[in-house]
Formats: structure tokens, C-alpha cells, sequence
């Protein structure tokens, strides 16, 4: 079979950092391909090329047999090739059918009018024919992040799309929803539409993928059917090495000083007479589904959104944490779940970011006090291994690992007694995740406490020492990580009781 798209010697540089090496990439009619490489690895520039929002300094593209020039978006899309974003590119107010058509309005009679009724019967046809049922003329922030991206398809779909690019479609969907969206892709590949999947988790790729691309260091490391490949063999692919052991379960010390001992909690319905302990050294996970009320919990800890009742001790005195402010004063960081809509400044650089908590102390009088931030920044940078070519680079610009890292940082700065981490592996690689796991291990060794909130019941199995789990606001379940299985924590999530 001929190969629909094929990319051929690729290479791409930034000031200071090729970011693609002679990369080759083939896709066939119909094959659902997994493009998988830690942060940093090139996908997202690789895409960026293919969808014409970066050129290639080197390479060229053929499409169908055929050599293209693509230079925009725009050539991307009138060549076959949509690329459905992790952030999706909707518009919140408009609805669903001014979505699909946006740009693209079908004209009405008269010149300079719409014809409304042909671009909602079309529109209710597209969202048909990857079998949703939506009110079409609801705006679209009033359906649930899978249905925004199957409207995505649908737009995708309404351009004669034959080959849709899907960023980390999965990274903020319940089962339920991966489940959907995999039938719909199952239905796209029947249908000869080609998909290239980014994901960094790897039991979906076994389940949903035909075949595998590795990308290391920008630079091309190997194909292989999803059939004939391992999971270990991926990984070793990606990193460069075996990594046996993910998870590092640490020796847990003997009984702690208590740090932290929070009771009757409650805000609103997603926190509800919520009570638990906290020792110093400890890591505490937790666990339920999506709208268990984990994320409000540790909000109404920080501050975000003060408790309207219940108690927060800190090292045996009642505090009142009203603000984040307050928070922070009594040794509490977050590392929020939008690490880069809440806890990045995005435009602003590496090393800014890293003082961020600090600034009162990066300050004399009217003056930054720039050799004191320098020294802070390099000093965190070396201590994370953050990956960045200066402190003086945007890090807008890292990877996500890297970005997490930078947020982990700023927390650190200011020596945390008790630090939040909400969903800190979400979205980075196989080895950044492990870099992440051996950082929370090493602040816990140093007598930090660390409440930990995971998705992923491996992971908050494999990195906590006790886990609490959360349904509907209120704590259905406590255990031990050592002797709790995955069926104890899914049990308690869906609100039966466990200990």
C-alpha cells in the first residue's frame, strides 16, 4: 500500500537547539499510528512542520504519492491534514454548528448573509455521521471536554479531512469518554482516515494504535507494529535505557512529628466534612473520579477558596487560611494541576519563575536584587536538572517535564513545610515522570510533607505511603499503599466505604 504521507529528512533549528535531525515519518490510509518520545523529544515540532506552522529548514514532504509545499494551517487543511491541539481551538460562546463552519459559513441569498439553516443541517450531519447526538446550537462550553474534541473531529471531517493529528486527546477525559472517543477513531480508521495519536500513556497505545514511531533528541529511533513491540521496549526506546523500576517505593520511617491534621472540612458539595492527618516525611495520595472533589479539597487547603466550616492545624495551631497568602506564610505550596495556566508566568523566563514565591526576598527597596535571583535559579536548575539552554529562557519554551520541574522549583525556594502537588506527572514522558517520582521521594526524605493528587491508580499506588479516597466531595475510603490494590481504591471511588 502507498503511503499517504510521507516526511522525509526533516530538520529544524532554533537559536541554539536543533530540535529535528533528518527525521523520516510515514503514514498509510487508515492506520491509527502512536507517535510517542519524552518532552522534548521533537513530536510537537514535527506536527508544527506537518501543519505548517513551522517551516523545515531541511526535508520535504509528499503526500499521496504527490511532493506539497506546506506553509500554513491553511495549506495544511486544503492538502487533507487537520491537527486537533491538547488545548482545544474552539470558541466557548459560539455554538456547536458556528464551530464546525467557523470561517467557512455557507452563503446565503442575498450577498453578505449566512444561510443559518444550511449550516446547522449540515453541521447536525457531520456531528451524525461519527454518531453524536448534540443540541446544535448550544454554545459549546456547556459540553464536556470529549464532546468539544468529537466536535473538533466533526470539524475536521467537514474539510475532507484524510489524515487528523490528535495531541494528548485523552490527558483530561474519564474512562467513559476514552472509551467513546476510541470507538469513534476505530470508526475514522474504518473508514480509510488516517490518525496520528500522541500520548504519553502507553496502555492506550496498545490498545487503540497499529504502530509505533520513537522520537529521541529530535532524532528518528524506530518503527515498529504495536503487535510485535513491548512496553519495556518502548520505554527503553524513548529514554535511551531500560527503566525497570518506575516506582521507588521508599523505606517509610518510623512515626512522624504530625504536620498538618485537618477536620470536618467542608465547602460547598465538593468538600464535605472532609477530616485527615498528615505527618512530616509522609506522601500522601489522592484518589477518585473526575469530580470526586480532589482538586476543591486542596484549593480550600491553599486558600483558593476559603472552607465555610472545619479546622486546619498546622504543627498543633489552628490556622485560618483565607488566601493563598496565608497558605504560603504557614509553609504550604501548590503545584496546581494547570501548571501552565496557574502555576507558570508563561511569557516570563525560567529563572523569574524559580523566584517567583521569593520576590519580597529578591527585593531591596526599589532595586531586584539580579545577582540573588541568578544565583537562586542556577542553583534550582542544577538541583532539578531542569533542561534549558539559559535561565534566561522563556519558559514558554520547555517541555513539559521541564515546565513542571520549574513550577516544583518555585515551591521549593521557600522551603515548604507542606507541599501540593495536583496531578504533577500529567502530560510529561515515561523519564520525566521518574525524575518527578525520585524529586517527591527526596523532599519526603528531607521531612516534607506531600499530599499528592493522581488520576492514575498505578501511580498513586506505586509513589504514596497512605492514600485517601474521594467520592462526591466527601472521603469513602483511607488505605495503606503497600497492601491496597487498585480494585480497593476503584471500589471506594465509585462511594463504597473501604479502610
Amino acid at each position: 500500500m502507498r503511503a499517504l504521507l510521507e516526511m522525509q529528512g526533516i530538520d529544524k533549528s532554533f537559536p541554539g537547539v536543533q530540535a529535528l535531525k533528518s527525521v523520516d515519518l510515514s503514514v498509510y490510509p487508515g492506520e491509527i499510528l502512536a507517535l510517542l518520545g519524552e518532552n522534548g523529544a521533537g513530536k510537537s515540532t514535527l506536527m508544527k512542520v506537518l501543519n505548517g506552522v513551522y517551516t523545515a529548514d531541511v526535508g520535504s514532504i509528499t503526500w499521496d504519492g504527490q511532493p506539497v509545499t506546506i506553509n500554513s494551517p491553511a495549506d495544511a487543511q486544503n492538502t487533507g491534514i487537520t491537527m486537533i491541539h491538547q488545548e482545544l481551538a474552539l470558541i466557548p460562546y459560539l455554538d456547536a454548528g458556528k464551530n464546525i463552519y467557523l470561517g467557512r459559513e455557507p452563503r446565503g441569498i442575498l450577498p453578505g448573509t449566512i444561510n443559518w439553516r444550511k449550516l446547522y443541517t449540515d453541521a447536525e450531519a457531520q456531528l451524525r455521521d461519527i454518531g453524536l447526538n448534540l443540541p446544535i446550537r448550544t454554545p459549546v462550553r456547556f459540553f464536556s471536554i470529549a464532546q468539544q474534541q468529537m466536535i473538533e473531529v466533526a470539524k475536521a471531517l467537514s474539510l475532507n479531512t484524510r489524515l487528523i493529528v490528535m495531541d494528548e486527546p485523552t490527558s483530561s477525559l474519564t474512562d467513559r469518554e476514552v472509551e467513546k472517543l476510541f470507538e469513534q477513531m476505530r470508526q475514522l480508521r474504518e473508514r480509510g482516515v488516517a490518525i496520528i495519536f500522541i500520548s504519553h500513556r502507553l496502555e492506550e497505545v496498545f490498545e487503540i494504535c497499529d504502530r509505533v514511531v520513537v522520537l529521541r533528541d529530535g532524532a528518528f529511533v524506530g518503527s515498529k507494529p504495536v503487535s510485535e513491540i513491548t512496553t519495556n521496549e518502548i520505554i527503553q526506546m524513548m529514554v535511551g535505557r531500560e527503566v525497570n523500576q518506575i516506582y521507588e517505593r521508599r523505606e517509610k520511617s518510623a512515626e512522624a512529628e504530625m504536620i498538618l491534621q485537618v477536620r470536618g472540612l467542608n465547602r460547598g458539595k465538593m468538600v464535605q466534612d472532609v477530616s485527615f492527618e498528615l505527618r512530616k516525611g509522609e506522601i500522601l495520595g489522592i484518589a477518585g473520579l473526575v469530580g470526586a472533589g480532589r482538586t476543591e479539597l486542596v484549593q480550600t487547603l491553599f486558600g483558593v477558596h476559603p472552607a465555610s466550616s472545619g479546622e486546619i492545624i498546622i504543627e498543633g495551631q489552628p490556622q485560618q487560611i483565607k488566601r493563598p497568602a496565608q497558605a504560603i506564610r504557614n509553609g504550604i505550596g501548590l503545584v496546581p494541576e494547570d501548571r501552565k495556566g496557574e502555576g507558570l508566568f508563561l511569557g516570563m523566563s525560567v529563572s523569574e519563575n524559580i523566584v517567583m514565591a521569593k520576590l519580597k526576598q529578591m527585593v531591596r527597596g526599589l532595586f531586584v536584587r539580579w545577582g540573588l535571583v541568578r544565583q537562586t535559579s542556577q542553583d534550582y536548575v542544577k538541583q532539578l536538572d531542569i533542561r534549558t539552554p539559559t535561565i534566561r529562557q522563556t519558559v514558554r519554551n520547555l517541555s513539559g517535564g521541564n515546565q513542571q520541574k520549574a513550577v516544583i522549583a518555585k515551591w521549593l525556594t521557600m522551603n515548604p513545610k507542606i507541599l501540593i502537588m495536583d496531578e504533577p506527572t500529567r502530560g510529561i514522558d515515561v523519564g520525566a515522570k521518574s525524575e518527578i517520582y525520585r524529586l517527591i521521594n527526596r523532599l519526603a526524605d528531607r521531612g516534607v510533607g506531600i499530599i499528592m493528587i493522581s488520576s492514575e491508580l498505578p501511580e498513586v499506588l506505586g509513589i504514596s505511603d497512605r492514600i485517601l479516597v474521594m467520592h462526591e466531595g466527601r472521603v469513602t475510603g483511607e488505605f495503606d499503599a503497600a497492601t491496597a490494590t487498585q480494585d480497593d481504591l476503584m471500589q471506594a471511588a465509585i462511594g463504597a466505604t473501604g479502610d
